[in-house]
């Protein structure tokens, strides 16, 4: 039985693009994530975790909104969240609870009503519109950039790091200054844009790894790697069908790392500002990421993809009643912090938000409830040439892939993926089902066609395919609004 959950204060850290095993509490050997270690020692840590969209704008609609993104028609990176669909923000906004957002965002811009009137620092799609380019999903595109990006990793600093050193700077200052006189349970949601691409990071950050010392990427050799046919594509597409040699990916793998715990130093400034301001034992938190980075695993980078390193993220939740060390390997994803934050603020959910996917996980991470069920998770977006749509069970992950065979991992037997199992005659049984379980969720051809469209009607608004395809990239990565 659902106990209704005590209204308390959140801090929610959201960050870019962290693989869920970047981090010393997964059991990465070399990574350093102090803060969030100890985040995690003193509460409950999601070992089965995912967003439902591996790419940054539809991911955080679903975030926002408790929703499936096909339910919604929010396909890439150029189909921003402008408050169509009512999220979190306007659930608490208007139960006349504060809710502050610092960093990004990446919604369609600061004026659409999306639920938070009290943006700060606030990062959102370049010019309202976002990543025409990569609505196109033609063979006859490529981002050459996203490669360079590889090959230009190192030490330094660039506009991200900047730009999170200012969001961790504006949060401290709320949690200081402002948190304290709110009568009413307030949430902030502190957006950091690390260990996204570029893969600068500042120096004190990158020399705490020697690239000899590095984990190298699984199955990343050209004889290794799977040659899945939309996995060729994506490959393809970012200039990456050819291998790196081993001191490109070592200072790559390098950079990333320190970025990673270059991001935890500033989730470490946010949560020593809390504590400090005396607001640690009535504030709940929680961490995650909108997606992650297969950092050269199966021979790829970037998001994009179902492998785990792509799809799945770290989540980590503590507070004053939250049992401390636990690791709980229910399966969770992004859409569950909907109902999550609500019943935090000790709302009571509303007839349409108990038909929302999604489940609260403070009741999951005292104890009181398990759920036993698949995480869904689908793309439509840069790169893919087809619609792509992933079911991962207990033990089972399924890929559909639109006009393309599928793929199937026993993630209990095979956790890093490397026995694609479709194609044996004896998982006929088991990939029978998992298709009728996908299917009971989404209609894969019906949403791939429905996609397809509504990228070619926004495509035409900006004078057509050709057109945007002349124009070419505009940019690599969304600039912050600091650069």
């Amino acid at each position: 039985m659902h106990v209704r959950t005590k209204p308390a204060n959140l801090v929610y850290i959201f960050s870019d693009e962290h693989s869920k095993e970047k981090l010393g509490c997964y059991g990465h050997p070399v990574v350093q994530t102090p803060n969030l270690d100890a985040l995690a020692k003193r509460g409950v840590r999601f070992t089965n975790a995912y967003c439902n969209f591996p790419i940054c704008i539809p991911s955080r609609a679903s975030m926002t909104t408790g929703s499936y993104a096909f339910t919604q028609r929010y396909w890439d990176n150029a189909h921003p969240y402008a408050g169509e669909h009512p999220g979190w923000g306007h659930r608490l906004t208007e139960a006349g609870y504060k809710a502050v957002t610092v960093g990004k965002l990446h919604y369609k811009d600061g004026a659409s009503p999306t639920g938070f009137p009290d943006q700060r620092l606030a990062m959102h799609v370049v010019e309202g519109i976002g990543d025409l380019y990569g609505s196109i999903r033609s063979r006859r595109q490529q981002r050459p950039r996203l490669a360079e990006a590889i090959r230009d990793a190192g030490p330094g600093e660039s506009d991200y790091t900047r730009y999170d050193r200012a969001v961790a700077e504006q949060a401290e200052q709320f949690l200081l200054e402002e948190a304290g006189r709110e009568e009413e349970p307030w949430v902030l949601y502190v957006g950091f844009v690390t260990p996204h691409f570029p893969l600068i990071a500042p120096e004190e950050y990158y020399n705490l790894y020697s690239h000899d010392e590095v984990i190298l990427p699984r199955q990343y050799g050209m004889d290794e790697r799977p040659m899945h046919p939309v996995l060729e594509e994506f490959r393809r597409y970012m200039n990456l069908d050819s291998a790196f040699d081993e001191p490109t990916v070592r200072k790559a793998l390098a950079a990333y790392y320190g970025l990673c715990s270059f991001m935890d130093a500033q989730v470490g400034r946010v949560l020593q500002a809390l504590k400090n301001a005396g607001l640690e034992d009535s504030t709940r938190i929680i961490y995650s990421s909108d997606h992650g980075d297969t950092t050269g695993d199966h021979g790829l980078w970037h998001k994009h993809t179902m492998y785990e390193g792509s799809i799945g993220v770290p989540l980590i939740c503590a507070g004053p009643d939250i049992p401390s060390d636990v690791v709980l390997n229910a399966n969770v994803s992004l859409i569950d912090l909907y109902p999550t934050i609500v019943d935090g603020a000790g709302l009571k959910l509303d007839a349409r938000e108990q038909a929302l996917p999604g489940t609260s996980l403070w009741p999951i991470a005292r104890g009181e409830h398990v759920p036993r069920r698949s995480v869904f998770a689908e793309y439509h977006a840069a790169g893919s040439i087809t619609g792509m749509f992933m079911l991962r069970g207990e033990r089972y992950k399924y890929v559909y892939y639109v006009d393309y065979e599928p793929q199937l991992f026993d993630l209990l037997e095979d956790p890093e993926e490397l026995h694609d199992l479709a194609g044996r005659p004896e998982y006929g049984d088991v990939l029978a089902r998992c298709e009728c379980e996908l299917r009971e969720i989404v209609d894969p051809e019906a949403v791939h066609a429905q996609c397809r469209a509504d990228q070619h009607a926004l495509l035409n608004k900006y004078g057509g395919a050709e057109e945007v395809l002349r124009q070419g990239e505009k940019f690599a990565f969304s600039p912050t609004p600091t650069s």
